[in-house]
């Protein structure tokens, strides 16, 4: 079934009819507060001196406490011939158990500032109504995890962060180095005017490596009442990862309601403009076989 162009451009106008702008729009804002509100928390100490949280969203020290590593860093980490200290493997544990709870790609629709940009791109690729004859594999972010996860030990470094763009807007933030902003500014011009949701749909290393411990997570959005489903595809026109929502709304007893699918972000995003309530958030159940790849 075809998009049409008006639910392209303006996706979730009859939810707004139905439930309130605010409630369409609920799980957004509550993902860019969270954002933000991350992000502020590192910014803080830097720019008033009032140190919260000390380090970056690669390693950290929270109230000179609690450490916390990102997993994917602290493999790199490994891989490079770096030997672990006991508060980063214990950083790491405590994180990748968060992620393994609430859904690991939570990390790029929740944390993930540079989601902030790409979101804004897709906006203005839909309100432009561009056509784009580009299109890149979705499995071009698996053959550049797996080309970090070589390259990293053969090299001694660790590659990846030397082009982090999480990274690097976070020191752009607090050095204003200058050089950072183009490799944000070119995410952004690709992702909105030549190939859509390229960066994190296609490329980002992150979000393959999250993306795998998504797959266990326990937090998942579900159909559970696809049967009120209209076909107005404007689930499929917000999600970042279309291709996790049609195996749940087939109809059939024997179909898994539950998005099990290692890429759904649980960003919320269907859950807000779906006029019909089809879509909400729950605890997986052990009754669902895994349909979605």
């Amino acid at each position: 079934m075809s998009v049409s162009t008006t639910s392209l451009k303006t996706p979730g106008l009859e939810a707004v009819k139905k439930k309130t702008w605010l409630h369409a729009h609920k799980w957004l804002l509550l993902r860019r507060f969270s954002q933000i509100f991350i992000l502020s928390l590192f910014l803080l100490g830097p720019v008033t001196g009032i140190w919260l949280v000390k380090g970056n969203m690669s390693s950290s020290l929270t109230l000179d406490v609690l450490s916390l590593t990102d997993p994917f860093v602290f493999i790199q980490s490994l891989l490079s011939g770096h030997i672990a200290e006991t508060t980063a493997i214990v950083g790491a544990l405590i994180v990748l158990g968060f992620y393994a709870l609430v859904g690991g790609r939570v990390y790029c629709s929740w944390v993930c500032p540079i989601n902030i940009v790409t979101d804004t791109a897709d906006w203005f690729y839909r309100k432009l109504n561009i056509k784009s004859p580009v299109h890149f594999s979705k499995n071009n972010r698996y053959a550049l995890l797996a080309a970090i996860a070589v390259a990293t030990p053969v090299s001694g470094i660790m590659l990846w962060e030397l082009v982090n763009p999480v990274t690097m807007l976070q020191r752009e933030l607090v050095f204003s180095m200058g050089f950072s902003w183009l490799l944000v500014l070119a995410i952004f011009i690709v992702d909105a005017f030549i190939s859509r949701r390229t960066w994190c749909g296609r490329f980002c290393p992150m979000g393959a490596f999250y993306s795998l411990l998504g797959r266990f997570s326990l937090i998942r959005v579900n159909a559970l009442n696809r049967n009120a489903c209209n076909d107005c595809m404007d689930c499929y026109v917000v999600c970042p990862e279309p291709q996790v929502i049609k195996p749940v709304l087939k109809k059939g007893d024997d179909l898994n309601p539950v998005i099990l699918a290692g890429n759904c972000t649980n960003c919320g995003r269907c859950i807000d403009v779906c006029s019909e309530d089809v879509f909400s958030l729950g605890i997986r159940s052990a009754n669902f076989s895994d349909v979605t790849k």
